[in-house]
């Protein structure tokens, strides 16, 4: 079906016999023009299906009122949720969101980036990709000064507005709950190290069993590209081969953490009386496995309503000095039975 020609204000200042120029004057409420009139076209302007062109203002004015947002993975609960806060408090400032998901992918971002760029946004909030370790795709962003909140997956190197946990505090506390619980031997499953996230987690993990006099085993911890399902399994099928195999696991996200139960109990491995298992973030799946997951608490909602803030303070320039911020936000340990061994 051919496209129907889209109405401008020519169309209805020729309907209304007024000039163009009135026409654009009403619609935006300007003062000069009456309130009968007013109301007039902008009623005429509804019933011919007028749609004011956002796109045209931002390209007179620079600004589309637009914040972009670039994520690995939509389809994971705390992305999910991370966005919701975000557009929740966008929507409430008059502000649009334009979503790019990297699929953990370099090459998808720096494409992302480029089309969020040219689509002139206010802001840009960031979770980086699991592969990124160089950011001149960003650079152009910050040269321009189009402020920019890295929330979660964040750079070390840049001295800029972050919004994180404390990872590390989660990931001692989550070890520190397994040696409570008469556990020895833990393992960990562990992120990309380049990842500040996952980096922060191990360093946790590692202190908890150096300051409770456990030793560090290296072939307990294990290196994950995705922390995925199919990797989940694969490293507890090993773990479990080991001459000592662990009496824990600390896994760095909840969907490998699942994985390790699934199939430690098609091993006949009792959960947790031989194998305590906690993961991270409190994904749905977490309540729904059998035992339900120890888990770790992720403020995602909280995490993505402070990152819009920062945005829209910069674009009110309420903040004139605009000083790099860092918000670290604490987590909660949620205790449920793949870990519980004591009472």
């Amino acid at each position: 079906m051919k496209a129907k020609k889209e109405i401008t204000i020519y169309d209805i200042a020729k309907k209304l016999k007024y000039s163009p120029s009135t026409i654009s004057r009403a619609l935006n409420d300007h003062e000069s023009i009456s309130k009968n009139t007013t109301l007039l076209i902008k009623k005429v302007a509804k019933e011919m299906g007028y749609r004011p062109n956002s796109l045209a203002a931002s390209l007179r004015n620079n600004k589309s009122k637009t914040i972009g947002i670039m994520i690995s993975r939509i389809n994971r609960p705390f992305v999910s949720s991370l966005i919701s806060g975000i557009e929740e408090t966008a929507r409430k400032a008059g502000y649009n969101v334009i979503i790019s998901q990297s699929n953990d992918k370099y090459e998808n971002e720096v494409i992302n980036a480029e089309t969020l760029y040219n689509s002139r946004i206010s802001g840009l909030i960031v979770s980086l990709s699991m592969e990124t370790r160089k950011l001149e795709h960003l650079r152009r962003f910050m040269d321009q000064g189009i402020p920019i909140v890295f929330v979660d997956r964040v750079p070390d190197e840049l001295d800029i507005h972050k919004v994180i946990i404390d990872n590390y505090t989660a990931g001692y506390k989550a070890t520190q709950h397994l040696i409570e619980q008469g556990c020895s031997r833990i393992a960990h499953f562990a992120g990309a190290q380049h990842r500040n996230v996952y980096r922060e987690r191990k360093k946790g993990y590692l202190d908890a069993l150096k300051d409770h006099h456990l030793p560090v085993d290296n072939d307990l911890i294990v290196s994950f590209k995705s922390l995925s399902f199919g990797e989940g399994e694969k490293a507890t099928r090993n773990l479990l081969d080991l001459p000592q195999p662990p009496d824990a696991i600390f896994s760095a996200n909840d969907t490998a953490a699942v994985s390790a139960i699934m199939y430690a109990k098609k091993r006949g491995i009792k959960i947790p009386e031989e194998l305590a298992v906690i993961g991270f973030n409190d994904d749905p799946i977490a309540s729904i496995v059998e035992p339900a997951l120890s888990t770790v608490i992720h403020p995602a909602i909280k995490m993505g309503q402070i990152s819009a803030q920062r945005i829209l303070q910069h674009a009110a320039e309420e903040d004139e000095n605009n000083s790099p911020e860092v918000t670290v936000l604490p987590t909660e340990l949620l205790i449920r039975d793949s870990s519980k061994k004591k009472a």
